[in-house]
């Protein structure tokens, strides 16, 4: 338990600290910042070593009255989803520090503050297992990521911060008339408790099933919208390419690595957990728009002379492949989903992280300004390449495992019931093939080599420092990607479990059952009695 609480609260206690420090001081003022995000980093190893796999449910529960008469709590927990989310968010974070040494010249020590305060909301939405403790975690990420935008971004830094804030607050508002509607609902209608409401999200997951399809669907759409702006899937993509293209590179390494990741899980989390029957209603529909958001991403990708806006247009393509493994609704597409969000943090973050080294040398990032960084800067190409093969999905890196389950998913998917969202979702990987290489070779081996280019220098200590992680990760997961994927298997499982017992009458896998985190001796869940097919 204290391993989760100075995962969540170390960053806050590190933001305020710096508060103190002499502005001036701007060597402490980054050694601190980062120390306090690798003992964040540690305490989250110990979370992630002290999980039981084998348990679907959440662990290292805590519960503290909060507001009484709405029945809002501190309730926070993880499961095997939303650890692995949490383990990313730790580990960027450090490389994300490290980063801004060169990337962020004024301003710097307000700059930690924001940093170490978006990854207390980031990892506290992860965590919260009450609706309202959720929404405020979830708006409390605006605040340092505006600013980040706004005051250590580029020459449209406004225009871009302000859509950014705009989209993202539209449609949190609506989740948050759908979470009073809900909270007021199940706490009067279902529970008939005394507040009349509740913000509970365990309590409401286990009513979930008995509100009204009609309801259901509205609710639905209210939270899909929410998560979707922030993912972004199609076509309320258009704040993430100038976020991306005005973010500092620290901006954008956290931005694509985490930030968008809180919205597809809230897709799993809230849409799938909350509104199972409604998710199938609408599972075509947003399968179509994951599809879409593949190739549309992918076709802009391809005519962009901007490096950096270029990548951002890969990650509108590359996690539409997550939202398809979502609502297919199988093991496979859920699973490939989730390592999809680490594998798409990892692999873009990093290519965001190349972009930002060679910005830095040349104070360009024209794709027509390069060519033949290869020949001076060979170390650094050897990084870009790893990092631009993961995004393509070659087999062996991390980026074709999640693609490759989420394709399977879809395929095989009971709910979709269709091959064609994987045929034309596949034809994705062959166009990131297309505008990833043809980058990479104009930048590193074009023709018409930039004499600007010819004394460059190669990465430095500090910069192999922030890449080499992350290379262990990718190859890591791309040759054994069990060390992860058994992590949320159960509790993968769990939701298909659900799932499978509302549309066919029975679960789909059986799984061992747990009571106060003790696994109880009759440990196998028995078919349930089936209910009726939602149709």
């Amino acid at each position: 338990m204290s391993a989760l609480f100075i995962t969540l609260f170390l960053p806050l206690f590190g933001s305020l600290l710096l508060l103190f420090f002499n502005r001036r001081n701007t060597e402490l003022i980054e050694k601190t910042t980062l120390g306090i995000s690798l003992l964040t980093f540690i305490a989250s190893l110990f979370l992630f070593l002290s999980f039981d796999p084998a348990n679907p449910g959440f662990q290292f529960l805590y519960e503290a009255t909060w507001i009484e008469s709405m029945d809002a709590g501190f309730r926070i927990g993880i499961d095997g989803m939303s650890l692995l989310l949490i383990m990313l968010t730790t580990f960027l974070t450090p490389i994300v520090i490290l980063s801004s040494k060169n990337a962020i010249t004024k301003s710097r020590k307000e700059f930690y503050v924001m940093i170490l305060l978006l990854q207390f909301g980031m990892t506290g939405v992860f965590l919260s297992l009450d609706l309202f403790l959720f929404y405020i975690f979830w708006e409390l990420i605006l605040i340092p990521m505006y600013f980040i935008i706004g005051i250590w971004g580029g020459k449209n830094k406004i225009y871009a911060a302000i859509k950014f804030f705009i989209y993202t607050v539209v449609g949190s508002l609506l989740m948050l008339v759908a979470l009073v509607w809900l909270g007021h609902y199940c706490g009067t209608e279902l529970l008939h408790n005394q507040q009349g409401f509740t913000s509970n999200y365990l309590i409401i997951r286990d009513l979930a099933a008995s509100i009204p399809l009609e309801y259901q669907k509205w609710m639905f759409l209210a939270f899909a919208l929410s998560f979707c702006i922030k993912v972004p899937l199609f076509p309320f993509h258009t704040w993430l390419p100038d976020a991306h293209t005005e973010a500092p590179t620290p901006g954008s390494v956290i931005l694509a690595g985490v930030l968008l990741k809180m919205g597809t899980y809230g897709l799993i989390r809230f849409n799938l957990e909350l509104f199972p029957q409604a998710s199938m209603e609408y599972a075509s529909l947003i399968s179509w728009l994951a599809v879409t958001g593949i190739i549309y991403g992918a076709l802009v990708a391809m005519v962009q002379t901007d490096v950096k806006r270029l990548v951002a247009y890969s990650s509108v393509s590359h996690l539409g492949f997550v939202v398809l493994g979502i609502f297919s609704m199988t093991a496979e597409g859920i699973q490939g989903a989730i390592i999809q969000m680490v594998s798409h943090g990892l692999s873009t973050g990093m290519l965001f992280l190349c972009v930002g080294m060679i910005y830095e040398r040349r104070h360009t990032r024209d794709i027509d300004q390069f060519g033949g960084l290869a020949k001076v800067m060979p170390l650094f190409t050897v990084f870009f390449g790893i990092a631009m093969l993961a995004s393509v999905g070659l087999p062996g890196l991390n980026g074709f495992v999640g693609e490759f389950l989420t394709l399977l998913g879809a395929f095989n998917s009971p709910f979709l019931n269709s091959h064609a969202y994987t045929i034309v979702a596949a034809t994705g990987v062959i166009f990131a093939a297309v505008y990833l290489l043809w980058m990479f070779q104009r930048v590193m081996f074009g023709a018409n080599e930039n004499p600007a280019n010819h004394n460059l220098s190669d990465v430095t200590k500090r910069e192999t420092w922030m890449l080499v992680p992350i290379v262990v990760f990718i190859v890591w997961i791309g040759i054994y990607p069990n060390t992860f994927l058994k992590v949320s298997e159960n509790s993968t499982r769990a939701l298909v479990n659900k799932l499978h017992v509302i549309k066919f009458g029975t679960p789909k896998f059986t799984l061992p059952v747990y009571k106060d985190d003790q696994l109880l001796q009759d440990d196998l869940i028995k078919p349930t009695e089936p209910i009726e097919t939602v149709r």
